[in-house]
């Protein structure tokens, strides 16, 4: 064999042998590019399959409270005419009955569903004179805890219904101090502020005048307290009631 003959195969070798290393490169990476690939399609399989199963159980969710609350509406469109009922065996029974209607009625004036009429007393709170020597202005203007507690003591008293500046509260009214004004119930109303109440005139007097009691405690706080019994007494139902 020439010299020649044996250069060209050794060279036909090398060319063999780098083509069997790429060779094996290449399926390497279609091996690895393949297997990542289908890893990744297993990952967004069970990712979309996790996803849909949640957002199944959330509209099955959905779909069980909207029938419990259908299912509660209706319960209680049931209950309000079993009360009805109640009302009408009650009205035509005995006294014990017309007892139970008239405690009904009274309940319902508590909360400013009817509007409130009769007999009560009128507390008129009103800021004190403006006195210079006083460092802050707050020491005689009325706030909200001054009338907090004229409502404590009338409720307690056995008011039936009350009214503040006309506004007619119920139960779940709020009152806030705003500077020289209250909210009541989104409702603004500067003062002097006049709290009417619908009861018995001399044990609402009394249960505010007791001493040490709450007009004592007004006083003290520079608060004007004027108290008035009234014989009649004209209050709305608090609006959207019936």
């Amino acid at each position: 064999m020439t010299k020649q003959q044996a250069s060209k195969k050794r060279q036909s070798v090398k060319h063999q042998f780098a083509f069997l290393i790429v060779s094996i490169v290449l399926g390497f990476l279609f091996s690895y590019a393949y297997n990542t690939a289908k890893t990744k399609d297993n990952t967004m399989i069970e990712i979309n399959s996790s996803d849909f199963e949640r957002k199944e159980q959330l509209r099955e969710n959905l779909i069980v409270q909207q029938e419990r609350n259908k299912e509660l509406e209706e319960e209680k469109l049931q209950l309000q005419q079993k009360i009805k009922d109640y009302e009408q065996d009650f009205s035509g029974s005995k006294e014990g009955s017309r007892n139970l209607v008239k405690q009904a009625d009274n309940l319902r004036l508590m909360l400013g569903k009817i509007p409130g009429q009769g007999s009560g007393v009128t507390v008129t709170l009103q800021d004190a004179e403006y006195n210079p020597k006083s460092v802050n202005p707050n020491d005689y203007i009325v706030h909200e805890s001054h009338v907090f507690k004229v409502l404590n003591e009338l409720k307690i008293s056995g008011a039936q219904a009350i009214a503040i500046n006309g506004h007619r509260l119920e139960a779940n009214s709020y009152i806030k101090c705003n500077g020289p004004v209250i909210t009541i119930d989104d409702d603004q109303f500067p003062a002097p502020f006049i709290i009417e109440a619908v009861g018995d005139p001399k044990v609402l007097s009394a249960g505010l005048t007791l001493a040490g009691g709450v007009y004592d405690q007004l006083i003290d706080d520079n608060i004007v307290v004027v108290i008035d019994s009234s014989k009649e007494l004209i209050m709305p139902a608090v609006q959207g009631n019936s």
